[in-house]
């Protein structure tokens, strides 16, 4: 068995390595390497560069058929830490501002764990996913051919949340993170001098309109028992202080949890930005990308985790059916089609502030990475009960 004060030694050795030397997405290289090192030392079969920089390990016990899959996301973000830590990034820009090195420490614990026990019986897949961030890197694993070289029969996944208490886990059935679609604007008007706005057509005061009017797809156009967000986040200009610009651009994004309404948002919205730019006599250009897919958690799989949670921390401080957030996951990419289920890890300590995600002083909770590397393994347990 395994020294519970080593193993927890090892937890912050990994986690504070990780931490130091972050990587953004697809750059992973480095840490792609070091984990391998890692999960090879434990004995496990491993297989690297999937979607450029993903890992995926395995372990096998007995001769169960099962196959359950395990996955972290690697990545950084481009944000410079200020935090004076002894583990302080060394990469100037970059740092661990969403957790990705506890989420990675975790999966670490859970197979040394399970390496060491052996307490089931089938197959583990260690999934390290590259470029979570950008929502770019599952479909690179599965373009790569994950589940076609890797098949899995479900999948897990887990993320970290400052605002939750440190040591709870959340978990519901159906959706838990939503969809992002982003959406970019571009007016195309009229310049003139700022004194003369008659002799132009003032792409400004357009954008103010459709700005305005965009608000309008989820109030009315929306059935009130659906949820949906519309946020336009930036904007911009050709013009300067005494001109009025020719063009504007417009740019945001959309958080929904069905097709249905992301279809309905892109519909309603491109309708609405071409007949007011059209009333306006200018010119419109639509742009609406899907970039991240809604995370809908399978209900057997949310049975799993929630077994799981209880025999981990208990069930006080399990919470089966959380309230969803509008904040979206990569992870909702393998879950489409494969039934799997993601949770929300708290880490929030009492009586301290609570630094957010993506903030420049965040650092992960270590007291909370064993917890989570021992729901991990008892998912296994669970899922591949011996005989």
């Amino acid at each position: 068995m395994m020294n519970n004060t080593k193993f927890k030694q090892q937890l912050l050795e990994w986690r504070h390595y990780l931490h130091k030397y972050p990587e953004t997405a697809f750059e992973e290289s480095k840490t792609s390497a070091y984990i391998a090192q890692e999960l090879k030392k434990m004995g496990l079969e491993v297989h690297e560069n999937i979607g450029t920089t993903g890992i995926v390990a395995n372990l096998t016990v007995g001769d169960g058929k099962g196959i359950i899959g395990l996955r972290a996301d690697m990545d950084a973000l481009n944000l410079q830490e200020i935090k004076d830590l002894p583990y302080r990034s060394e990469h100037q820009g970059k740092m661990h501002a969403c957790g990705h090195d506890g989420h990675m420490t975790t999966l670490l614990g859970a197979a040394q764990l399970l390496a060491t026990r052996k307490n089931f019986n089938g197959t583990v897949r260690f999934i390290f996913q590259p470029a979570e961030e950008i929502g770019k890197g599952a479909q690179a694993m599965m373009d790569d051919q994950l589940f076609e070289r890797f098949p899995v029969d479900e999948i897990y996944g887990l993320h970290n949340m400052p605002g939750l208490p440190a040591g709870t886990i959340h978990t519901k059935p159906g959706p838990i993170m939503a969809s992002e679609d982003n959406f970019i604007i571009r007016i195309k008007g009229k310049g003139a001098h700022s004194s003369s706005p008659h002799m132009g057509t003032d792409p400004l005061v357009i954008a103010a309109e459709i700005i305005l009017a965009l608000q309008t797809v989820v109030a009315r156009n929306l059935d009130p028992l659906q949820t949906a967000v519309v946020s336009c986040t930036e904007i911009h200009s050709d013009g300067i202080r005494n001109a009025i610009p020719s063009n504007v651009e417009i740019k945001g994004d959309t958080r929904s949890f069905t097709p249905e309404v992301q279809k309905l948002l892109e519909e309603r919205m491109r309708s609405l930005c071409e007949g007011i730019c059209a009333m306006h006599g200018a010119e419109c250009e639509f742009d609406y990308t899907h970039e991240f897919s809604p995370t809908i958690n399978w209900d057997k799989c949310n049975e799993v985790t929630t077994l799981a949670a209880k025999n981990i921390v208990g069930e006080e401080k399990t919470n089966s059916d959380c309230t969803p957030i509008m904040a979206s996951e990569d992870f909702g990419k393998f879950i489409e089609k494969i039934p799997g289920c993601f949770v929300f890890l708290g880490s929030k300590v009492e009586g301290e502030d609570v630094i957010p995600l993506h903030n420049s002083l965040y650092d992960y909770n270590d007291e909370i990475i064993e917890t989570g590397a021992e729901f991990f393994a008892e998912i296994i347990k669970l899922s591949l009960a011996k005989e």
